[in-house]
């Protein structure tokens, strides 16, 4: 069974009394389309990324499979279970951390603000404050326990956030930019913290696109309220680009008469002291790369290093822009 399965989904904001402020002749908005014809789906266990750049509808799309936010048309299921007809059911098996929360009680200190939302779960205190204690320190949370929601910093808001989706142990994640505002370490243990989970569906969206490529298993390009592309990040990468560069270093020279020098494209040789590096293009999956270093080697020639260019998410991302 698929943990999340959306089909044909589209969300439009309409305008607010729009005869009215036309009667009126106030200026208005037309109405916003945030999504459009949206299907994906994400597999039990998996880790989904969606990434696009901002107002591409990623944070709407969440909000709708938390039932935060009903759909104009098309559907969602999670775990098979509809989130309009079932969306009691469905918000039991979601947690979810948003970047910017609001939920959290300013004035209650962190650990009173997890009891509080573990008795909306129905968990039991003394569980309750049992996985209270398991996830602060695994977030690095037990020294901030008492201070107020009001005086955390922002990093630290945005993890209380991440151990509160955790709270209930729901079989699906919405997590919306976990790691914004952590600090390279704290953003280092949260990834490895996610990437932990077993048995826990999550679908992630970040800006940060190595982050994307280091944890999920499959990603979705958003853009303009539409799904443009979803597959492996690999084989997003693979299919964008024909050609790459390639840089070879080498020492002890490199003689004139290497035949493959001729069969190579826009290839640049730049000399420092006794190391040489060796730079050309070459279509993605040809044979030219084992054709110049099979040459070289075989001509006694040290191979010290081979650099192949690589695709990045950001270029892929750009073109569907």
């Amino acid at each position: 069974m698929s943990a999340i399965t959306i089909k044909n989904l589209s969300k439009t904001y309409p305008t607010s009394f729009p005869r009215l402020k036309e009667f009126f002749r106030l200026p208005f908005k037309r109405p916003v389309e945030a999504l459009r014809h949206v299907s994906l789906e994400v597999q039990d266990g998996e880790i989904f990324g969606l990434i696009g750049k901002n107002g591409a509808g990623k944070t709407t799309l969440t909000k709708i499979i938390a039932t935060l936010v009903q759909p104009t048309s098309g559907s969602v299921e999670v775990k098979g279970f509809d989130s309009v007809k079932n969306e009691v059911k469905v918000r039991s098996m979601i947690g979810l951390a948003t970047a910017e929360e609001r939920s959290f009680y300013w004035r209650l200190t962190s650990r009173q603000n997890m009891l509080f939302f573990s008795r909306l779960y129905g968990m039991k205190d003394r569980d309750a404050r049992r996985r209270i204690d398991e996830l602060f320190e695994q977030l690095d949370l037990a020294k901030y326990e008492k201070r107020r929601f009001s005086e955390l910093s922002t990093g630290n808001k945005q993890r209380l956030a991440v151990a509160r989706a955790l709270l209930a142990k729901p079989p699906v994640l919405l997590l919306d930019e976990p790691t914004r505002s952590l600090d390279p370490v704290a953003a280092a243990s949260m990834r490895n913290l996610i990437a932990s989970l077993e048995g826990v569906s999550i679908l992630l969206t970040s800006h940060n696109l190595s982050e994307i490529e280091e944890l999920c298993d499959r990603i979705a390009v958003i853009s303009n309220g539409e799904i443009r592309a979803s597959d492996t990040p690999e084989n997003l990468r693979s299919s964008h680009k024909q050609t790459q560069r390639v840089r070879i270093s080498l020492k002890n020279g490199l003689p004139e008469s290497l035949q493959t020098l001729n069969n190579l494209r826009d290839f640049q040789l730049e000399q420092n002291g006794e190391l040489l590096t060796l730079e050309f293009t070459r279509e993605a999956d040809d044979g030219t790369l084992g054709e110049t270093i099979a040459d070289i080697a075989g001509r006694n020639i040290n191979i010290l290093d081979v650099e192949t260019e690589k695709t990045t998410l950001l270029e892929v991302l750009e073109s569907y822009e």
